[in-house]
């Protein structure tokens, strides 16, 4: 099952952990990667740059050095890519 979102393409039959995450700027001009759910607890006090899809491949139990990030510029983007991948996971 091979995935294509602007030009990027993901084979969903190896993606071992996939989660949706906000990328939001930190102090000294870096960024870090949070949960959906603590960037909305914190979004009065954090400016989100955008949203990653992220798809892992590395085995169950290792540290994740093999992923890929599909970056979406908004969260109705990113909710959309979400549908659309769990599509493939249903077939």
């Amino acid at each position: 099952m091979i995935y294509t979102y602007k030009d990027e393409t993901y084979d969903l039959t190896k993606v071992t952990r996939l989660y949706p995450a906000a990328i939001v700027e930190v102090p000294g001009g870096d960024s870090a990667q949070v949960s959906l759910e603590w960037a909305d607890m914190k979004s009065d006090k954090i400016t989100i740059t955008h949203y990653v899809l992220v798809f892992d491949f590395d085995p169950v139990g290792e540290i994740p050095s093999n992923r890929k990030e599909l970056i979406c510029s908004s969260k109705d983007e990113l909710f959309g890519v979400m549908q659309a991948v769990n599509v493939f996971f249903k077939k």
